[in-house]
């Protein structure tokens, strides 16, 4: 061993190193540990560090950062003469356990010129603070939701792996970890694959990119990738991180599909139809009905609002219609007057609502043709208005053949107008009878002022104007109640 003069010399040269230094004797004593030692023990003393290697292990506690308690603590490996370096265990103190550290150990073995041990020395570093940041990271990177996973770019192989990755494909732990980027490819069907190999073996950052992972149940996934290089503890790796496509690209499958249904209704239906923008109500599309009934072509008219074609007769009806569809979202039944490409008027009911096609808003209208129909109804109330000069020989035949010139075989429609009341229902059934209001008056016993009266109430009920008004909407909602001969 070291003579007294050589070991006051060693002690003065290791007492100032930043890393912990004990010196061991060949009996296991500990003859000399440093400031630094001492503090990585949380002891200021020899005393409190323990005399000799027994007392050493009685009051702390070591172990591998593989959970595993050493048969041999490194001071004795050091005692026994064996070199060692860069092993990591964990320090407890066994009378605080809440003090620890983590330490990095190597052994220093001199021999003198006769081969005999003359200095036993244990050296420590205090890598507390480096292994607390990186168990932060790995809860982090296990906890984190978005897939990764990262690869040592020294032989290119996988090392760590979280359980976004794992759910996402499928693999487990063991078939990733250990396995080179080729083996588990996680650049495979890549976009600009020969870029993403290039920077993955200059260990430069990948631009996210997408790609297309082949999984283990023989499907694929689309994702985008991206590879960012870092550092896990002193080992070069790459981190590479995954966005799942999976979920965007059946997404973007139905809208697609969808689209494509609402393009072929929208073409195919027999109703006119308009697609126009919400917000200008500029025209983008219409079906082929609409062309066949107006006679505008998809060619003249898309791209152009209906004030500018003249679509519409009274420009205050249009105006009215476009505010009640930006402010309510939809309008259902509004009786209107368009014009043919010809100049021809037409009557209409128009039925709009606001739809959301891809990120834009539109408005749908659908146009039904009624110029037939209110003719006919014209018709019918000029031919009504004609015999109702004398009502006294306005037979019920003739009531009858009068209706069914607006809707035949008209049936029975129970309870339509329940806010009718017994007497106004009395007399609207009288009134389609063909009886005038001196007949109505004496079949009920009510004066004719008090048959006026109700008959006015009867006539805002239903939102008529006419007698003859009232007699067609009688006929077409089961009125006359009872038949007469």
């Amino acid at each position: 061993m070291t003579t007294g003069v050589d070991r006051h010399e060693l002690r003065q040269i290791i007492a100032g190193l930043s890393e912990g230094v004990i010196l061991v004797e060949p009996d296991q004593t500990i003859a000399y540990a440093n400031a630094a030692a001492l503090a990585m023990h949380g002891v200021e003393t020899i005393d409190e560090l323990g005399q000799t290697v027994d007392a050493y292990r009685a009051r702390f506690s070591l172990r591998y950062r593989n959970n595993r308690t050493p048969n041999q603590y490194p001071i004795e490996r050091v005692v026994s003469g064996e070199s060692f370096q860069d092993v990591i265990v964990e320090v407890t103190r066994t009378d605080r356990p809440d003090i620890e550290f983590v330490h990095c150990l190597r052994s220093l073995v001199a021999t003198d010129r006769d081969g005999n041990p003359s200095c036993l020395a244990l050296i420590l570093k205090d890598v507390s603070d480096q292994f607390e940041a990186e168990e932060r990271f790995e809860t982090t990177f296990n906890a984190n939701p978005a897939p990764a996973v990262i690869c040592r770019l020294s032989d290119l192989r996988h090392v760590k792996v979280n359980l976004g990755f794992l759910e996402m494909t499928g693999y487990t732990r063991d078939a990733v970890i250990g396995r080179s980027v080729y083996e588990v490819d996680v650049l495979a069907g890549a976009r600009s694959r020969d870029l993403a190999i290039s920077r993955l073996n200059e260990g430069g950052t990948i631009p996210q990119m997408e790609a297309c992972l082949d999984l283990p149940n023989g499907d694929t996934r689309f994702v985008i990738v991206a590879g960012q290089p870092m550092d896990l503890g002193d080992e070069p790796c790459m981190l590479f991180t995954f966005a799942d496509l999976e979920l965007r690209r059946k997404a973007e499958t139905a809208l697609r599909q969808s689209e494509e249904r609402f393009a072929k209704a929208f073409r195919l239906t027999p109703v006119p139809t308009v697609l126009a923008r919400a917000d200008s109500f500029t025209i983008t599309g219409v079906n082929d009905a609409f062309s066949r009934v107006f006679g505008y072509g998809a060619d003249r008219i898309t791209g152009r609002a209906p004030a500018e074609i003249g679509l519409w007769v009274s420009e205050p009806a249009r105006s009215t219609f476009e505010s009640a569809l930006t402010r309510t979202g939809y309008v259902l039944g509004l009786e209107v007057c368009l014009r043919h490409e010809d100049g021809t008027d037409l009557d209409c009911l128009v039925s709009a609502e606001r739809v959301e096609i891809g990120d834009e808003i539109f408005a749908l209208m659908v146009l039904q043709d009624i110029t037939e129909r209110k003719r006919t109804e014209r018709d019918l109330f000029e031919a009504i208005e004609a015999v109702m000069a004398d009502t006294s020989w306005f037979s019920r035949g003739l009531i009858e053949k009068l209706a069914n010139l607006r809707q035949p075989g008209n049936e029975r429609k129970d309870g339509i107008a329940p806010n009718l009341t017994v007497r106004e229902r009395q007399i609207l059934d009288l009134i389609c009878q063909g009886q005038n209001d001196e007949a109505i008056a004496r079949r009920l016993s009510l004066s004719r002022n008090t048959v006026r009266n109700h008959s006015a109430a009867l006539y805002r009920k239903l939102d008529v104007h006419k007698r003859s008004e009232a007699i067609v909407w009688g006929r077409n909602n089961g009125f006359p109640a009872v038949s007469s001969s």
